[in-house]
């Protein structure tokens, strides 16, 4: 009887991280489409709401973390169970790392807000974010549903977001060399597009930390990217 009584406190003490987590989770997705909504309609005053928003995030990470480290503490969770609320810490750094990303896109609005736009790289910045926040919204869900097979699609989209990312570089590179009057935007836009490629990768860990506490197995090999723009030529 009394361990049955442990096991149910914890299942409440895990269901309560848990629904901060999808919280938490919420609001950074909120964060990514509104910091693309607001490059994309050059709206300085929805970018400053993001920026100041990311406190709500921020503090939903600390309190998690207290509430999975008083967990370990008076529960002593073993096996599957401390696998479970050590991957609750992870997502949730994963999250606030993710709403920095979203929050660094706002601060740039406004300087980009007062330049002439380049071509149609909002719009394209905005379907880049579209891609990830879909992505996180899925990798939230594999993770309430314990779901490998959605966690598993999940990281192999992450390709897609940085081939975009690898277009955009592109894209940039012909703006500044066409017009030197771009380069500033260009390079304000090309910050951008990385800090969404970097959202792209704390998602996709957030989806291998699922893979790992439902199948108790870490990814053999490191993830290929699909990144190009970083590989430089080695000699021979």
């Amino acid at each position: 009887m009394e361990e049955q009584h442990i096991a149910s406190a914890f299942d409440r003490d895990l269901e309560a991280i848990q629904a901060r987590i999808m919280k938490m989770g919420g609001l950074v997705e909120a964060a990514i489409m509104e910091a693309a909504r607001a490059l994309e309609t050059r709206d300085e005053e929805l970018a400053a709401q993001v920026v100041k928003a990311d406190a709500a995030i921020d503090g939903l990470e600390e309190l998690i973390n207290e509430d999975a480290a008083r967990v370990i503490a008076i529960r002593a969770p073993a096996a599957v169970d401390l696998r479970v609320v050590l991957s609750v810490m992870k997502i949730s750094g994963h999250l606030e790392r993710i709403g920095d990303y979203a929050k660094n896109m706002a601060k740039r609005t406004g300087v980009l807000a007062q330049s002439p736009a380049v071509a149609d790289s909002a719009a394209a910045l905005r379907r880049m974010a579209r891609e990830v926040e879909l992505m996180l919204k899925d990798a939230l869900d594999s993770y309430i549903q314990r779901d490998v097979e959605l966690a598993q699609d999940v990281i192999d989209r992450d390709r897609d977001v940085d081939q975009m990312y690898n277009a955009l570089f592109r894209e940039f590179l012909t703006h500044m060399m066409e017009d030197p009057r771009n380069i500033t935007s260009c390079m304000h836009l090309h910050f951008i597009a990385k800090n969404i490629e970097r959202m792209g990768d704390h998602v996709t860990a957030m989806a291998e930390q699922v893979v790992y506490l439902v199948t108790g197995n870490k990814p053999e090999e490191e993830r290929a990217k699909a990144d190009t723009t970083s590989i430089s030529t080695q000699e021979v």
